[in-house]
């Protein structure tokens, strides 16, 4: 039986998520589940986030703090 090792991407990423689901008032654990992870090419003991999740998130994120500039900017 194999066992990996996480990345410090996806466990930084589980920090954001984490963050995330407080300062939106989202479950924790659906943020967790749309992680997606793949083998890393060098360290085939290492689990990373795969290249399509990472793109996907860095978009949701860039979104969010876009819609909370707009709300910050709409209440001054």
């Amino acid at each position: 039986m194999s066992s990996y090792k996480l990345s410090d991407e996806i466990i930084s990423q589980i920090a954001k998520l984490t963050q995330l689901a407080i300062l939106t008032g989202t479950d924790v654990v659906d943020n967790m589940r749309t992680i997606r992870v793949e083998v890393s090419d060098s360290d085939v003991d290492t689990l990373v986030l795969t290249s399509e999740y990472r793109s996907d998130a860095e978009e949701q994120i860039n979104k969010l703090m876009n819609e909370a500039s707009s709300l910050n900017t709409e209440n001054n």
